[in-house]
């Protein structure tokens, strides 16, 4: 073996090792992704499937603003106005659609600025 491919072997071993130590500290760190206003409710009652609109109301801390639907089939809106300096004003909505009067899914819009 040349003095040339030792050398690209003993590379090749240390990019190999500093990788797989580098995986397994991303591995181990907890994921910190980014919180909406309604990821964390004032009161603490996380959103579950199944609840009412009055529930999901009082768990968010704000309240649902009628988007469309049919009476038991509505979809609504909650917004949380973040404050903040002009430059980040923003107003995260969160869609929330209801079926026979229980809530059956949600979906953020995060990121919209509206005034």
């Amino acid at each position: 073996m040349s003095m040339r491919s030792s050398r690209s072997v003993k590379r090749l071993m240390v990019n190999t090792v500093t990788t797989w130590i580098a995986l397994a500290g991303l591995a181990l760190t907890p994921a910190t992704g980014q919180q909406s206003p309604h990821g964390a409710p004032p009161n603490g009652v996380p959103l579950t499937f199944g609840m009412n609109a009055d529930e999901v109301s009082q768990a968010l801390g704000v309240p649902l603003n009628y988007v469309r639907g049919r009476s038991g089939d509505e979809l609504f809106l909650a917004t949380s106005n973040v404050k903040g300096s002009a430059l980040s004003s923003r107003s995260d909505g969160l869609y929330l659609q209801f079926r026979k009067g229980r809530l059956a899914g949600w979906k953020g819009d995060w990121g919209t600025i509206r005034p």
